[in-house]
């Protein structure tokens, strides 16, 4: 009885924080107006179009770019292409996607599909991609479901990205690497370096695969399976995400989801152990502790003491089932799969989909992240400042993105492009040399 009452009063406590939270005010009648005014005023077509573009090293890159727009009432349009900068931002001014989704470069431009032949129009390069979704966590978060977050919760995103973001970096060696919100309760990733781009499908399903750590559902009792002596990826990441997963996941802190305290959730985490004998011993033990903190230092002690290596490895394993992404690996397998564009607002919360400093990724906060209206609100702001000051009244069309709220997310972003400029600055001086070579020969 213990057990359940503490567990339903937490939830309670946490459900309602969650809905306060996640609380969004959009307005359905504003919102179209709004987001017009945020794509005629803020949004960054300029780097938005060189990151894109590559440099322009292939003049093709952008032209035969595949993008598809989601519109009022879930009209759904793809195979969209354009030539230019300027025909992108004419048709996204015209148009107001509520959504906008970045496919592949084709061999030819998408928007001329249907009179190419189907032998002929396949896709040829794309970013790495990896999507990371919060409801993937429901069956490990004590505070919120489904679509609702909190701060306690969003805690699951950011160890997701500090571990993501190094085995990218340490395994595979890319460095143009951007990590975006969602702009609801999730995160996506970029891998930009050209080697990232040309991975064949067989060569993303590689990576996808050695970097799913956890697999299973809801039902599935043990989602991460370990060998001894164990992997860089897994010993790794067991580095990282072990004070997290004591602080945030079985502490006892106002900030923890303290899966100890519940008896359901306890029971989940215990059968993770595998083994029943093992399983009662620390229940025995369990029974004279309170603090999550105790319990699970009871239970690390028990598993230290076994024989099998692999009994053992189970308290690791616990911990990367609670902080190792959950990625939802078919995004990442096929070129052809379109991901939500950066920048775009999300329609249900009205947030910008901003880049997010994955060096920093404990400051970053979700729900202080702008929205359309605010942004709306700090473009008349200005404008009436101007006019106060007897300023031209077309001064308005020079308000860009930085003079707003969203200035402040632009830092990882334009790292990004700066990178991607010397790597393709690097290019060009090896076919240089490459072809100077080739005329000595």
């Amino acid at each position: 009885k213990f057990w359940r009452a503490a567990g339903d009063m937490m939830a309670q406590t946490d459900t309602r924080k969650a809905r306060d939270t996640h609380h969004s005010d959009v307005d359905p009648g504003e919102f179209p107006q709004q987001l017009a005014q945020y794509y005629e005023r803020l949004f960054p077509y300029g780097l938005y179009c060189k990151w894109l573009c590559y440099g322009n090293v292939d003049k093709n890159t952008l032209p035969h770019r595949e993008f598809s727009f989601t519109l009022k009432d879930d009209v759904y349009i793809r195979y969209k292409s354009f030539t230019s900068q300027k025909e992108l931002a004419d048709e996204v001014k015209k148009m107001c996607p509520y959504k906008i989704d970045i496919g592949a470069v084709f061999t030819a431009p998408p928007k001329d599909h249907k009179r190419i032949k189907a032998s002929e129009f396949f896709p040829v390069e794309k970013e790495l991609v990896f999507d990371i979704d919060m409801t993937d966590y429901d069956e490990l978060r004590t505070c919120c479901s489904g679509a609702a977050i909190c701060e306690k919760c969003w805690k699951f995103m950011v160890i997701a990205v500090k571990i993501l973001d190094q085995a990218l970096r340490q395994d595979f060696g890319f460095k143009n690497i951007l990590f975006v919100y969602s702009g609801r309760r999730g995160i996506h990733c970029w891998v930009c370096d050209k080697r990232a781009r040309a991975l064949t499908n067989e060569g993303r399903s590689a990576v996808a695969e050695y970097l799913n750590v956890v697999s299973g559902g809801e039902h599935t009792t043990r989602k991460c399976n370990i060998t001894t002596p164990y992997k860089r990826i897994f010993s790794r990441a067991i580095d990282t995400a072990l004070p997290f997963f004591e602080e945030y996941v079985v502490g006892s802190n106002n900030d923890s989801q303290d899966v100890l305290a519940g008896e359901d959730n306890a029971e989940k985490l215990l059968a993770m152990v595998g083994d029943e004998g093992v399983q009662q011993k620390i229940r025995d033990e369990w029974m004279s502790l309170l603090s999550g903190e105790e319990k699970w230092k009871a239970l690390c002690d028990i598993l230290d003491a076994q024989k099998s290596p692999t009994l053992r490895a189970r308290k690791h394993e616990i911990v990367l089932a609670y902080c190792y992404p959950r990625l939802d690996i078919n995004v990442s397998k096929q070129l052809n799969h379109l991901l939500k564009s950066p920048f775009v607002v999300h329609p249900k919360t009205g947030r910008v989909c901003v880049p997010i400093d994955a060096e920093h990724a404990d400051d970053f906060d979700p729900f202080s992240v702008p929205t359309v209206a605010q942004l709306c609100d700090e473009i008349d702001d200005k404008v009436l400042l101007q006019e106060e000051d007897g300023a031209d009244p077309e001064a308005k069309r020079e308000i860009t993105y930085k003079q707003t709220a969203l200035n402040e997310y632009m830092g990882p972003f334009l790292r990004l492009v700066e990178g991607l400029q010397e790597e393709h600055r690097a290019q060009r001086r090896i076919k240089k040399e490459f072809e100077g070579e080739t005329m000595d020969w």
